[in-house]
């Protein structure tokens, strides 16, 4: 196999979104995006009692992206201005389509702050491109136990397949554009080839432990945590170091102007304030606070 060669390494530096402290490594100093990927954000582990609560997010508009998580830990209720309401548990995934606008809040549930435990997730913004940035909102909550898994010949390495294909097992989650999303579990000395499609921008995020990526790079937690690889390879290989955790995400990029303003993923600056006043005037509709 022809590997993909390493473009850059990068850092999960903390850093402050009011109350919360979270890690953020994209976007960084040495990494705007990687297109199609706006914003990473690895939040947790909080220990999450009544008497600590900072991961409650109230109402709060989207508009021209993708709003993704995959929640690592603990337990997460979610509501939307469509209409939506579920719990989100340990595992599962939660892929909202902005798309012309929808307003959603994210908060562990009233029984997980009760009984207290810990909360984990990572945020992903994935854009879209311009033609489909005011397509009807839309969600999707797959829970961790309807995922399919592809297993390494040794048996230590697990690869939960969440959206795009890997060796012919396709995920759940239905995609607005060509877009790979793997949860990798990986044991000490487990190794596997994970393959890229030629034409996809990808890159792979540690959340835990310690992995040797194309058997030079290291990605240990709290130093590299991050890579992005170049396109028009056949795939990377990877061996754990001691058990690890990472998120692979690969997709075509849009090579397209991005303008960016809170909540709002857009092409120009005209677009951003279009949302803005759309919001305003109750047009992505509405979600009471709870």
């Amino acid at each position: 196999m022809k590997l993909n060669t390493i473009k850059t390494v990068g850092r999960s530096d903390f850093v402050n979104m009011g109350p919360i402290q979270l890690r953020q490594p994209i976007p960084t100093q040495y990494i705007d995006n990687i297109d199609p990927f706006i914003l990473l954000h690895h939040y947790g582990p909080y220990d999450i009692s009544e008497q600590n609560n900072p991961f409650d997010l109230g109402p709060h508009p989207h508009r021209g992206f993708e709003p993704i998580t995959f929640l690592i830990q603990g337990e997460q209720l979610h509501r939307d201005s469509l209409g939506n309401e579920s719990i989100v548990k340990s595992g599962d995934v939660q892929w909202t389509t902005a798309g012309r606008g929808i307003i959603h809040a994210e908060a562990p549930t009233k029984e997980f702050v009760k009984q207290g435990g810990v909360l984990e997730g990572i945020q992903l913004w994935l854009n879209l491109p311009a033609e489909k940035k005011m397509i009807d909102a839309n969600y999707q909550h797959v829970k961790h136990e309807d995922f399919k898994v592809v297993v390494s010949d040794d048996g230590k390495v697990n690869v939960l397949i969440i959206a795009g294909e890997l060796d012919g097992v396709y995920g759940p989650i239905q995609t607005q554009t060509p877009v790979n999303a793997f949860m990798i579990d990986i044991e000490s000395g487990g190794e596997y080839d994970i393959k890229v499609p030629s034409l996809h921008q990808s890159t792979i995020y540690l959340i835990k432990g310690d992995v040797l990526i194309n058997g030079t790079e290291n990605l240990k937690l709290n130093q590299n945590q991050l890579i992005e690889f170049n396109k028009y390879g056949e795939g990377f290989s990877i061996k754990g170091k001691e058990k690890s955790k990472l998120l692979f995400l690969s997709g075509t990029a849009f090579n397209e102007q991005v303008t960016t303003y809170g909540p709002y993923v857009m092409n120009t600056q005209t677009e951003i304030m279009e949302a803005m006043r759309d919001y305003q005037m109750g047009k992505m509709g509405f979600l009471p606070a709870s």
